[in-house]
């Protein structure tokens, strides 16, 4: 008989990947780990972990035993929410993946009021360029600037933001003035590496000119902004991020603004749940407080 113990122990590890993260999340070391896992595997009778040099690898069995976990992680989570009535029944771990500024600018300044409303519950931030998997579990909840296609997900616009063309103060005090788009094309310019770009969404360099002169690229869009604010060139940067970094000026703000979308997506199955109800909310509070700023 599965006891509730072993599903812990069996989510540990799968979110973890490997048995020391896993055995640091429960509290207690890898071999206890490695020795509970053993068990569990010899009274079900079936392999749910492939152990590997880079951590452990989940089997079609191990797949197959997580979508019941988790769902029973889930009802208790919701019984002992509706027990208490209190946001310290909200605990656990969601992992939240979103774009790069979204996830620095935004989510991470208000960890602190985050952890005020939910203690016990860790949010663990993904803030990449790349797109995500949900379907392979890489995140429970994902913030995305591309619509997903239809399908089994549940998908639901947050909002639009813009962003603009920036310049550093002493970069334009040490260029001639840029009047109009014309002069656009002429200056060097920070973006990203084409090769590197997963989602659509994040391709506007050419909705401002069509041919830039490159002048450092990078994966990361704050290490962009960081880089136009150091007078190397242009670039493209979110007016919520950009416009309260110190010495970026905004150019040509009539003429050049781009707008994208903001999309929530998660699985079906993790609309119900408190933990991830609760990361929902935090983020929907978060935007009705940064609105102006978008």
């Amino acid at each position: 008989m599965l006891h509730w113990d072993d599903l812990r122990l069996f989510l540990a590890v799968s979110r973890a990947g490997r048995l020391t993260s896993a055995g640091q999340a429960l509290g207690v070391n890898h071999t206890t780990v490695a020795r509970r896992l053993t068990a569990l595997e010899e009274a079900l009778g079936a392999r749910l972990f492939d152990r590997t040099s880079r951590g452990v690898a989940m089997t079609a069995a191990g797949a197959l035993l997580l979508d019941h976990a988790e769902r029973a992680e889930r009802e208790f989570d919701a019984a002992a929410a509706a027990l208490s009535g209190r946001a310290e029944a909200i605990a656990g771990e969601v992992r939240l993946a979103t774009p790069e500024a979204f996830g620095t600018y935004i989510v991470a300044p208000n960890i602190a009021d985050f952890r005020t409303r939910y203690p016990d519950l860790l949010l663990e931030l993904m803030p990449e360029s790349r797109a995500v998997s949900l379907a392979n579990r890489e995140a429970d909840i994902a913030i995305t600037v591309d619509r997903p296609p239809r399908g089994k997900l549940v998908v639901r616009k947050l909002c639009d933001y813009r962003l603009s063309l920036y310049a550093s103060a002493d970069y334009l005090a040490s260029h001639p003035p840029i009047r109009d788009a014309r002069d656009v094309a002429a200056q060097p310019f920070v973006g990203y590496i084409d090769q590197m770009i997963d989602m659509h969404g994040l391709r506007y360099l050419s909705e401002v000119a069509d041919e830039t002169r490159p002048v450092f690229r990078s994966s990361s869009i704050v290490a962009q902004q960081k880089a136009v604010a150091s007078g190397v060139g242009l670039g493209l940067l979110h007016r919520f991020s950009a416009d309260s970094e110190p010495g970026l000026v905004r150019i040509l703000p009539e003429q050049v603004e781009i707008t994208r979308s903001y999309w929530l997506v998660l699985r079906p199955e993790h609309q119900k749940s408190p933990r991830t109800r609760a990361v929902i909310d935090f983020i929907d509070d978060l935007l009705a407080r940064y609105r102006t700023r978008l």
